[in-house]
């Protein structure tokens, strides 16, 4: 809640405060820790669809320009420039992986993700791949790391592709279905669960 004598926190705003604190590669947000100025009516859908007011941000750069400086502090998330911090909604995670590239095999295969906005994320310890299953459904919903305590969704299509090269391997005395990347394993499915 801001007070009578605040300015209430925009999009524009935040966005021009952005564009001035931007350089080459992405702002150091965690370096930043400006005061709370409120809550912004912004949302970032499930599938990645950025909404101000309650509708889409058509623009690819100015929706690129909100993820760089977007930061996730206690579950919640919010825009930060080196003056304000905004309060933002995020359905789920906010970012999606909507493909990835696979290089080299076994022990040295690496499996790098490509977000939605163009970061990319190289799975291993230090951007690791989990998997959350619905509680009613038991639907697997898989995500990795991408920077900063921020995940992406893998998408459909994506985690489809990742099935067909997951591997079989036991982690503390269980069978897992999984995948390898960067010398890490990431277990996603018991392996007594999948199909025959």
């Amino acid at each position: 809640m801001t007070s009578q004598n605040s300015v209430t926190p925009s999009a524009d705003g935040i966005a021009a405060s952005a564009r001035a604190a931007a350089g080459k590669g992405l702002p150091p947000v965690h370096d930043w820790n400006p005061p709370f100025c409120g809550d912004l009516d912004m949302r970032i859908a499930r599938d990645g669809t950025w909404f101000y007011l309650g509708t889409p941000i058509g623009r690819f750069g100015l929706v690129k320009l909100f993820s760089s400086i977007l930061k996730r502090e206690d579950g919640k998330y919010f825009l930060v420039t080196p003056v304000e911090k905004v309060g933002i909604t995020v359905d789920d995670a906010p970012f999606v992986a909507t493909d990835f590239v696979v290089e080299g095999a076994g022990a040295e295969q690496t499996l790098t993700f490509v977000t939605h906005v163009g970061d990319h994320a190289v799975a291993g310890p230090d951007h690791p791949i989990r998997v959350e299953r619905d509680a009613e459904t038991g639907e697997p919903s898989p995500y990795v790391l991408v920077r900063d305590d921020l995940e992406a969704l893998i998408d459909r299509k994506s985690f489809y592709r990742l099935a067909e090269i997951g591997e079989h391997e036991e982690v503390d005395g269980k069978s897992w279905f999984g995948l390898r990347s960067s010398g890490a394993f990431f277990p996603m499915i018991p392996s007594a669960e999948l199909p025959e």
